[in-house]
């Protein structure tokens, strides 16, 4: 039952509700507390108005209620959150708001807690008020009172309406023209060369964590250690690496940043930190403030950098603005969630989107297009022609991480820069300067970044967004700009420049034409008969082609789903599409580097004429169509030209090429044209390019992480040194021509006494009502607290499905990745905010989520995380195993379930059980648990009681 569409004019009037499984807490008008069954809560609402609540999408959800059609006519604590408080993280929950708003809340919250944020919130309102940002939030509630924000009414009550009320009433959301420019600065020097002592590095530990600090002699050896990254490189292409195995509590972070701080410092240039995911990034950077408390300090020597795709684009919301009133119904929501976008632009660090200080769940009350139309992630930016370029956000990171001492960067990012670093474009100086020293953090993951950062695919989606980037939108509503429009001011009335680019965009046309999905599956004569234009597409017969092999070879019962089948033998079809495919882009390649040759020329030749803006301007272009275009073109020529010689047998292949049809991102598998079908090509050992584009500019490199090795720390003699040598290829340490200085620091927690795991013997495999009542069962034993981990999606939204009820009515609220609207960051804060709560999720959840304290007691797997038996990985097991396929299978599972185990435990007070509910895990797959931990192969029953007799006895003596 919806809700009505009349509203209050005050929160105070309105009824508050906290929303729970079975029976629901509600606060009526008159104020009266009560427990209303969740099943009536839509009708007793109806009855009186719509309420008061945290996180209004989520809550309606959860009760499956009728959304109210947008604007929301609801008083969401979560909006009014974000005007006051608008580049603030917290959880969406009233637990949340409060910890963020420093209340203290109670064990269970009722639906009055939520009228205490209520007044906490519009208290912090009112001084806010009095600050300078008091005008802008007058501004901004005129547009917000026309658009239908319930909150308008007692946020102008609060803190008044704008004295002048003549502007536009979109004026205030044009935020761009009250942002700080950047200037350009001289070029930084090159880094000295002055190694790090050990002394030096270890007194930086103490100073960072203080007099009081618990001492950790793991800590100050691994600081130790990690100075030899910092030594001055003997010979050129020959960097310092160093493999540092910290086990879990060591405190790596601060271990490394002790020495990389006093380098910096020292040598006056930037160490880049780099991690393997953005809410890792956003851990690291709380870490530094240990090092840097003062916020004007940290913010100089500090930098978090990302893809260009992360930040707001100014000239984006410039164009959403003057489009809002043009939206229609959309158009109340639109202008609401602009105002407060608004109010976030002004408030953040950096600009950044997507894991930064805006929320995560933003996009969960307005639409997550709203935050992703905001983002230049399509390659648009125009850069120096931008009326904005001088208050852009991606423009302001990039000088400051120039200047900064620590630069927390990804695996990705990197990777990337160091290729483009490595193709010795000279003449076009790089966005960033080129780091020498390098953190890898999370370091068993550089394998999986460069196998994504090197590998090179055809597929419909990629050829068509390129078709996109160059021609613009062809026709259609989307604001996407045309390499034309981006470029009309520098090629306008220049002959030598205009041939070139309208060669470029003539030849685009061979790339898959709008439309190309709904005719990716029809036969020939049908496209023939309905599209006559396309039928000489070279793109679209040789993605025809290639579905047509991936059908004809692939299992019937994937014939719905994701498959793949091997590229050789290669059917004439694809071999002859292929080849003309391969002339259409060599027709495309040539014009574009003949117009980049041009570009780059007016650099050199107009050197004295040209202004820096129009400099920068030209010196991005380049780049962007070598990264964007060019790069992309060749690799897919040198993939096509492959396809007609098929690998020697008996021989060890560089690259694995094969084809593969999935489900495009965001739609679903739910009929054939939903599939997307593309040429794969990875290199065999993907560390191969990642050593060779690290070898020039890098003079020493860490690598770091709690499972660097496949071994317990109680590993001697030869074992050790085979574990090492694993890890060593494994992470690309022998293709560099120095050898790795190799370090193990062991974990300071006695997971002896902390932690058991269980190994269930009795649960049947395929039955996955056993499973779920599994599930149920352990973590009501737990008390929540538990982590469930799936190697499977569908198994993962089985389960949910079927306990989430009864988990909700013991009072333990369950998460679920792929189930929930929120992003991964968002559910573990949630997760780590409510103490007694549960959450699914696959391997994202399993690696580097770090929970401390009793927010995790219990982690629990479906299955024994094998890795995915598909072409790719047959192929390396094949060539890289030394003869070893099982062991090499092995090694990689038993990696897998220490990253998981080592989520239980990260303070000396925790305590934790690991559950495998497979009961075909092999015994020798348990040496990936810590020396000591007692692994116990029991019946369910059996298991459940032992697990509650074991946390209930660490509650006793607590």
């Amino acid at each position: 039952m919806p809700l009505p569409r009349h509203r209050f004019t005050s929160p105070y009037d309105a009824p508050a509700l906290v929303a729970h499984r079975g029976k629901s807490s509600v606060l009526s008008p008159d104020g009266e507390l009560l427990d209303i069954p969740s099943t009536d809560v839509a009708r007793q609402l109806a009855q009186w108005a719509p309420p008061l609540m945290v996180h209004g999408p989520a809550t309606f959800r959860f009760l499956e209620m009728g959304s109210p059609p947008p604007p929301a006519t609801y008083f969401d604590l979560l909006e009014l959150f974000l005007f006051v408080s608008p580049a603030t993280n917290a959880a969406p929950t009233p637990r949340g708001l409060a910890l963020a708003l420093a209340i203290p809340a109670p064990a269970r919250i009722e639906a009055d807690f939520l009228h205490v944020i209520l007044n906490a919130l519009l208290a912090a309102l009112r001084t806010l008020s009095e600050t300078r940002h008091g005008d802008t939030m007058r501004a901004l509630l005129p547009a917000l009172s026309r658009a239908g924000w319930p909150w308008a009414g007692v946020v102008a009550e609060t803190i008044g309406m704008p004295a002048d009320t003549s502007l536009h009433p979109l004026e205030a959301l044009r935020v761009w023209r009250r942002l700080p420019k950047w200037e350009e600065t001289a070029p930084r020097p090159a880094p000295g060369s002055q190694p790090v002592p050990q002394a030096a590095a270890r007194a930086r530990l103490r100073a960072m964590l203080g007099p009081d600090a618990e001492e950790r002699a793991g800590q100050a050896d691994f600081a130790s250690v990690a100075t030899a990254a910092f030594a001055p490189r003997q010979n050129f292409g020959s960097p310092h690496i160093v493999l540092a195995e910290a086990g879990t509590g060591t405190g790596k972070t601060l271990g490394y940043v002790a020495p990389a701080s006093v380098w910096a410092e020292s040598n006056g240039g930037a160490v880049w930190i780099s991690t393997y995911t953005r809410h890792l990034q956003r851990q690291i950077e709380q870490e530094l403030l240990r090092l840097y408390p003062d916020e004007a300090a940290r913010r100089r020597a500090v930098v978090v950098r990302k893809g260009r795709e992360n930040y707001l684009c100014l000239l984006n919301m410039e164009d959403a603005v003057n489009t809002a009133a043009s939206r229609g119904e959309a158009a109340g929501t639109v202008v609401i969630a602009l105002s407060l976008l608004a109010r976030w632009a002004e408030a953040t660090q950096d600009g950044d989107l997507m894991g930064g200080d805006l929320p995560g769940w933003f996009g969960e009350l307005f639409g997550a297009g709203t935050v992703f139309g905001m983002a230049d992630r399509r390659g648009e930016c125009i850069h120096g022609a931008c009326p904005h370029y001088q208050r852009c956000f991606v423009e302001h990171t990039i000088r400051r991480a120039r200047d900064a001492d620590l630069v927390v960067a990804n695996h990705a990012l990197v990777m990337s820069q160091a290729a483009w670093n490595a193709l010795g474009q000279d003449d076009v100086p790089e966005e960033d300067s080129t780091p020498t020293r390098y953190v890898f953090d999370e370091g068993h993951h550089l394998p999986d970044a460069a196998d994504s950062a090197f590998a090179i695919t055809f597929s419909g989606v990629e050829a068509a967004e390129l078709r996109r980037w160059l021609l613009g939108a062809e026709g259609s509503r989307s604001r996407a700009r045309g390499l034309r429009r981006r470029l009309e001011d520098l090629v306008a009335g220049v002959p030598s420049l205009e041939t070139p680019l309208d060669a470029v965009l003539q030849a685009a046309r061979a790339l898959p034409a709008p439309g190309w999905l709904a005719r990716l599956h029809e036969p020939e004569n049908a496209v023939r008969e309905h599209v006559p234009d396309t039928i000489a597409n070279p793109s679209e017969i040789f993605l025809r082609a290639l579905d047509q092999q991936a059908r004809a070879r692939q299992a019937a019962k994937k014939a719905q789903g994701d498959a793949e089948c091997e590229l050789h033998p290669v059917e004439p079809a694809v071999a002859e599409s292929a080849e003309a495919l391969s002339r259409a882009l060599v027709r495309l390649s040539e014009p574009l580097e003949i117009l980049v040759k041009r570009l780059k020329a007016q650099l050199t030749e107009e050197t004295e004429t040209l202004d820096a803006a129009t400099r920068g301007r030209l010196e991005a272009t380049i780049r962007t169509l070598q990264r964007r275009a060019i790069s992309r073109v060749h690799g897919w020529i040198s993939m096509l030209d492959a396809t007609r010689t098929p690998p020697e047998p008996g021989t060890t292949p560089v690259h694995v090429d094969f084809i593969r049809t999935e489900a495009i991102a965001g739609r679903g598998p739910r009929a054939n044209a939903e599939r997307d079908v593309g040429l794969h090509r990875h290199w065999l050992d993907p560390t191969v390019p990642f050593a060779s584009v690290m070898q020039a500019p890098a003079h020493g490199i860490l690598v770091t992480s709690a499972t660097l090795r496949d071994q317990t720390d109680n590993a001697t003699g030869d074992d050790q040194e085979t574990a090492w040598d694993a890890a060593e290829a494994r992470l690309g340490a022998t293709h560099f021509p120095a050898p790795a200085l190799r370090a193990a620091l062991m974990s300071p927690f006695d997971y002896a006494r902390q932690t058991r795991a269980y190994v269930v013997s009795d649960l049947p495999r395929d039955d996955i009502d056993a499973l779920a009542a599994a599930y149920r069962t352990l973590f009501l034993a737990a008390n929540g607290g538990a982590l469930g981990l799936f190697t499977a999606i569908a198994r993962l939204r089985a389960v949910h499905k079927r306990i989430a009820e009864p988990l909700e009515m013991a009072g333990l609220p369950l998460y679920a990745q792929h189930v929930d609207a929120m992003d991964n960051a968002t559910l573990v804060d949630v997760f780590k905010t409510e103490i007694d709560s549960c959450l699914l999720g696959t391997d994202a959840m399993r690696d580097g989520v770090d929970v401390p304290g009793n927010a995790l007691r219990m982690v629990v797997f479906e299955r024994t995380p094998w890795p995915r038996p598909d072409i790719l990985h047959r192929e390396r097991r094949l060539h890289l195993s030394h003869g070893a396929p099982n062991e090499y299978d092995d090694r990689l599972t038993r990696m897998k379930l220490r990253q998981a185990f080592g989520r239980l435990i990260r303070k000396a007070t925790d305590r934790g059980v690991f559950v495998m509910l497979d009961r075909r895990m092999p015994t020798r797959l348990f040496s990936a648990f810590p020396e000591g931990v007692d692994v116990r192969r029991l019946p369910f029953d059996e298991a459940v009681r032992d697990i509650a007799a074991f946390l209930q006895s660490g509650e006793n003596n607590a």
